[in-house]
């Protein structure tokens, strides 16, 4: 008897398709012989296929086949409305994610998937990875935490070659022309060898780089596909790149990356996944949770010099991590990939700072959700709080001091049936909007119900009783 598909539901770009292959392993293992169909953009699987787990892929223009079928379980991992109306459509065991009734509203099904969803220009205090977040509300957690992922490869050191790929979808999430001609420059004064890629969109850039450096550079930007640089990449030390879909692709396929997390991206949420690989950050109070920039020009891309990334990339290649624990590098922060106590994705810092306000903050949230959705005990947050408030005094105190006022909101709530004013959750102080931004959408996700305050209430006194009790 054939088992109901599995269907996955990802219309977005190239980079969310791959952290949806760790999705992919984990539901094959976690629903033996049920077949996975994905729905994705053609122009992105296709080139994927090669190295993709072995799903079954649908175009959108394939629509009529899926509602011929009933499925296991529906995840729709996509932000379109065509998608949450396929969802709602289509007929399933059990369904996740954004999901269309008949009346055309909208309900998001899954804490973790609703936790997601509260987080769109709220990510400050984030440390959910995507791929992670994919996966909590239909795998076990023990699945997650057992996984193994291959190491990224290790040349010869007679292998010189540093591959820097230009492009970025957002001209602020990537270094500007004139950083990578003076990186080669950089490379090549210390033996290595820069080689250029990028897509169709960035062969100009790449024209322009070779130009300005005027050395010998091997510029293949525009000329692979995705299969072909994939091939190439196993003849490269390690790949330097911003956060973009060939980082994703360059990681699942082994090569060494050297992430330069720069602009409106968080790395905690759309970092390499796999273990072992390297991201470089602004240390700078707004580059975690900058969804788009409002200051006069990007001051996190200052401290990203080439000198430094590239004294940084000739460690990194002989894997010299006690060098690269020691560099001076002022107002950036590196770290690598790694996995946290509980299995889960977890940035590990080399060098830097001291672990700051925010770095303790979310931890600490990260443990509450944790903990209120069932993955583990609350003991966590409360130790992450007691250290937090003693490291963080007034932070701590301004925290606790606005509790009060949440508490008589929901209750009022709660016996009126009243919703929130729109601007309830971002009126919290920043310290406590992690907590409002998901409350405010669960309350609104669930209509308001009189179930829907109880269960906010409840939210509510579990983070009370951490912070008062501590």
């Amino acid at each position: 008897m054939h088992k109901r598909p599995i269907l996955v539901l990802q219309m977005q770009r190239m980079g969310d398709l791959i952290l949806s292959f760790p999705l992919f392993l984990w539901l094959e293992r976690a629903y033996p012989g049920h077949p996975i169909w994905v729905v994705a953009e053609e122009k992105f699987f296709r080139p994927l296929m090669p190295v993709s787990l072995k799903v079954y892929y649908l175009p959108w223009e394939r629509l009529d086949e899926l509602s011929k079928r009933k499925y296991e379980l529906i995840i729709n991992l996509s932000i379109r409305d065509q998608a949450a109306s396929l969802a709602g459509e289509l007929k399933a065991e059990a369904k996740l994610g954004p999901v269309a009734g008949s009346d055309g509203t909208t309900h998001i099904l899954g804490n973790w998937q609703l936790y997601r969803a509260s987080v769109v220009e709220n990510n400050r205090h984030n440390l959910f990875h995507w791929a992670d977040l994919n996966a909590l509300d239909c795998i076990p957690l023990s699945e997650i935490a057992s996984t193994r992922w291959p190491q990224p490869r290790t040349l010869s050191h007679e292998s010189n070659r540093i591959g820097l790929f230009l492009g970025a979808s957002e001209e602020a999430k990537r270094p500007s022309v004139r950083f990578w001609a003076d990186l080669c420059a950089e490379l090549l004064k210390r033996g290595l060898r820069p080689v250029l890629f990028g897509g169709p969109m960035e062969q100009g850039m790449g024209q322009e780089v070779a130009r300005l450096f005027k050395g010998p550079v091997l510029d293949m930007s525009g000329k692979l596909n995705l299969g072909e640089l994939i091939a190439v990449g196993q003849s490269l030390q390690l790949f330097i790149t911003p956060d973009t879909g060939p980082m994703h692709l360059a990681a699942w396929s082994g090569l060494k990356v050297l992430n330069l997390s720069m602009g409106n991206v968080n790395p905690w949420e759309t970092g390499p996944y796999q273990n072992d690989h390297y991201v470089l950050r602004s240390t700078m109070s707004c580059a975690l949770g900058c969804w788009t920039c409002s200051r006069d020009k990007l001051h996190c891309h200052t401290p990203f010099t080439p000198s430094r990334i590239a004294v940084a990339a000739k460690r990194m290649i002989i894997e010299d991590r006690d060098a690269l624990s020691k560099m001076n590098m002022p107002g950036l922060r590196l770290s690598f990939s790694a996995r946290n106590r509980n299995g889960l994705y977890h940035l590990k810092q080399l060098n830097g700072s001291r672990a700051q306000a925010g770095d303790l903050l979310g931890r600490f949230w990260q443990q509450y959700f944790g903990a209120i959705f069932g993955l583990w005990g609350i003991d966590g947050a409360e130790m992450l709080w007691k250290e937090f408030a003693r490291q963080n005094p007034i932070l701590a105190t301004k925290m606790a001091g606005h509790l009060p006022r949440l508490g008589k909101e929901f209750s009022r709530g709660l016996s009126r049936s009243i919703p929130l004013e729109d601007s309830f959750w971002n009126a919290c102080p920043v310290v406590l909007r992690q907590f409002s931004g998901f409350i405010h959408l669960f309350l609104q996700n669930y209509g308001y119900s009189r179930h829907a305050w109880i269960q906010a209430l409840s939210h509510y006194e579990q983070l009370a009783s951490i912070i008062i009790k501590n």
